[in-house]
């Protein structure tokens, strides 16, 4: 019992050890790389480098992943160069081993000396966060030594001699037991850090370790699985390509399991186990890429065949826009409308499932408006880019009017989606801190709430066919919202002061209302500055 306890206690200063090391790492290196992952070109070979130097730094592959569903689910990315980054992802994590396969186990007290001098000396952060990193790898030095000596009496246990010898002869138990030990441990490196403890100590021989190490792939999978379970189509798919690039590979390096061997052993140091451990490591993932990488295309056609439907993904890129038609005016007007009626639609909807989600309290609703948000952003700047390239041209009076109010509705659009977003957050918090609203606080709330989306619709169909009736109705819409608006936050004052509603609840009533009100006055705003008719006379004079 003892020597299980100090396993655990290896097991979780490795754990520890690695995490310490990642968020260092992380740090050090300027805390950008989802923006390095959302900059990513189309070029396949670019992503699995790309994938490859994250996961080195985030010292996490289910992390690289996990990242890349978020960025596919909300059409930041595609399909093709997610798959990139998850072929790079797999040979990235092989670092860990790499570095824990080195005998550094008489310099580990020094390595944890010297990073914790590093942590508590060094002036500038990056200083410290690299003490932070040289600290973590001491910790998850001093867990494999502790794992290692936790094992070693094992060898005398003839039981559990004989089932690891199953491995070299029965290599689909040793990837059962790497899928489960990692599905379990929630980290491939760990399980690689198991493996080498244990072969070590002479407990596994590299036949035997193989097999498991395959499993470790496969089982590091369902990270990417469990983040995908409710996205789109599209990040599903992501997951999908994930478990079968490491299922395939596996099956072929079992089949030529002999080959494979004889290649570890070529370019590993003879008599030492964890370096061959290590190297079969990072040979498979290197090698499996690379006989990916040429029927990649193929591949993903595949993955989408096995797994049909609509991707659901709101592209952040302009669809109509089009610098050809630059050059006359007139057609390049008509697609910056249409573009800026696609951005109010995205916006609108936010607005919508907001609003939606404070009466089911739907996570899924919430988790969507927090993650197309930024394509609204990133859209409005692409518009807003476009019409000021257009202003270089020679226009008409009146489509000079035209594209004022394009400008001013791009931007009114933009802080709508905001609001919609601060919505979301709101209804999150709620959600998280268990707030109770009384009834008569949510009828307000729903009646509210529809009609701000009634006044938004009609405004956006009054954009959509320029039409003044449809704009006037909005505008008279936008009236009756700001008026009851008021009405429900008298209604409220006078709840609370009767104590006959929560004052934690009170709070967060009031910035509801607050946010909706000021989601009105941008479609009240957009039909005063004649954004949604064109005209040049104000409706509110």
């Amino acid at each position: 019992m003892v020597y299980f306890f100090g396993f655990l206690g290896g097991l979780a200063l490795f754990l520890y050890g690695m995490q310490l090391m990642g968020d260092g790492l992380q740090r050090a290196a300027g805390e950008k790389l989802q923006k390095i992952l959302e900059a990513l070109t189309g070029v396949l070979i670019v992503g699995v480098a790309l994938g490859a130097a994250v996961t080195a730094v985030l010292q996490s592959s289910s992390a690289t992943t996990v990242m890349t569903v978020g960025l596919v689910n909300a059409g930041l990315m595609t399909l093709k160069q997610a798959f990139g980054i998850v072929m790079g992802a797999n040979i990235g994590t092989t670092i860990t081993a790499q570095l824990i396969a080195f005998k550094l186990t008489d310099y580990v007290t020094l390595i944890l000396a010297i990073g914790f001098a590093m942590q508590l000396l060094a002036k500038r952060r990056r200083g410290k966060y690299l003490g932070q990193v040289l600290l973590g790898f001491g910790i998850l030095m001093l867990g494999m030594s502790m794992m290692g000596q936790s094992v070693l009496p094992l060898r005398e246990y003839q039981g559990f001699v004989d089932f690891i010898g199953k491995f070299s002869h029965n290599p689909i138990l040793g990837i059962g037991v790497g899928i489960v030990m990692t599905v379990l441990i929630q980290s491939s490196s760990a399980t690689i850090g198991i493996l080498i403890a244990m072969a070590s100590q002479g407990l596994i021989p590299l036949e035997g370790a193989i097999p498991v190490l395959l499993g470790d792939n496969i089982g590091t999978c369902i990270t990417a699985i469990m983040a995908a379970w409710r996205a789109n189509v599209t990040a599903k798919r992501v997951a999908l390509a994930h478990v079968l690039f490491n299922l395939i590979g596996s099956i072929l390096f079992v089949t030529f399991m002999g080959l494979f061997i004889k290649l570890v052993l070529a370019v590993s140091p003879a008599h030492d186990i964890a370096r061959q451990i290590a190297n079969a490591h990072t040979a498979f993932n290197i090698i499996n890429t690379l006989i990916f990488l040429p029927f990649a295309a193929p591949f993903i056609k595949l993955v989408e065949r096995l797994l049909p439907g609509s991707d659901g993904v709101i592209s952040r890129k302009p669809i109509y826009l089009d610098v050809n038609m630059l050059k006359t005016p007139s057609i390049a007007m008509t697609l910056a409308g249409k573009e800026v009626v696609r951005m109010g639609t995205m916006a609108r909807h936010n607005v919508e499932l907001s609003i939606a989600a404070m009466e089911d309290m739907d996570s899924r609703k919430i988790a969507y408006v927090l993650e197309h948000e930024p394509v609204i952003d990133a859209l409005e700047e692409e518009v807003t880019k476009y019409l000021t390239q257009m202003s270089e041209t020679q226009m008409s009076r009146e489509l000079s009017a035209r594209h004022t109010g394009l400008l001013h509705a791009c931007n009114d659009i933009e802080r709508i989606g905001d609001h919609g977003e601060t919505l979301a957050k709101k209804v999150r918090m709620i959600y998280e801190d268990n707030v109770k609203f009384s009834d008569e606080a949510k009828a307000e709330l729903h009646t509210l709430g529809q009609m701000v989306l009634e006044a938004s619709g009609k405004a956006l169909e009054a954009l959509e066919k320029d039409d003044k009736k449809l704009a006037e109705e909005a505008w008279a819409l936008c009236r009756q919202v700001k008026q009851y608006q008021k009405e429900i936050r008298k209604n409220h004052i006078v709840r609370l002061n009767e104590k006959r509603c929560d004052p934690v609840a009170g709070f967060v009533m009031l910035e509801l209302l607050i946010n909706m009100k000021l989601t009105i006055h941008l479609i009240k705003k957009g039909c005063k500055y004649n954004i949604l008719l064109f005209y040049k006379l104000y409706l509110c004079r």
